[in-house]
């Protein structure tokens, strides 16, 4: 009886041990993958600041306002005529004062146009109802005629345009403004002597 005891007592004691074996070496549960710690997400984008020192531009007086318009408006005119002009006109003069009036106008109105986007100013887009019946009236003419209508138009346009930047270098308000009245100026007087100068052949 003593001798099954023992028996029984080293049986149970051996089928212990390999359950507490088979245990050890079995793998851990797999454990879910941590939550992100709401204090470790990426801050928001915080929304864009002006520049310290940026302000929004002055708006300018009606009488700055209206000289620009005229300004663009009679560039816009000196061009197309003249790019016309460059091509009709049978007087080598007349050409070649056409060709230099599209060049100079052209970057008198690309400075315009800079001085008019920082001051948040809209420009016309299209030359004055005047201006463009000239410009029809110089397209279905040819030869002398065309030269000395060219140039008739043009002695009287830069009468006018050398009056009105003469008033702004003057009265214009804003500084900018006043200086590309004073830089232009120059070029468009010497643009009205050129132009009492130049005298179409009669044939």
């Amino acid at each position: 009886m003593r001798s099954m005891n023992h028996k029984t007592t080293l049986t149970l004691a051996c089928m212990v041990a390999m359950s507490m074996g088979a245990a050890a070496q079995a793998p851990a549960p797999a454990q879910p993958p941590a939550k992100p710690s709401p204090q470790t997400s990426a801050p928001a984008t915080a929304p864009p600041t002006m520049a310290p020192g940026m302000a929004a531009p002055a708006p300018l007086s009606a009488s700055d306002k209206k000289f620009m318009h005229n300004a663009a408006q009679g560039g816009m005119a000196e061009v197309r005529m003249s790019e016309l002009a460059a091509q009709k006109a049978s007087d080598a003069q007349v050409k070649q004062f056409a060709e230099k009036m599209v060049a100079d106008h052209s970057k008198a109105n690309d400075k315009l146009k800079q001085i008019a986007a920082s001051k948040n100013v809209v420009l016309p887009t299209d030359m004055s109802t005047a201006a463009k019946r000239e410009t029809d009236k110089l397209s279905k003419m040819s030869g002398a005629s065309f030269d000395r209508e060219y140039m008739k138009h043009q002695l009287s346009d830069h009468k006018k345009v050398v009056a009105e930047f003469r008033a702004a270098t003057k009265q214009a308000r804003d500084p900018d403004l006043k200086q590309f009245a004073q830089d232009t100026l120059p070029t468009i007087e010497q643009h009205l002597e050129m132009a009492k100068k130049t005298t179409p052949k009669s044939s």
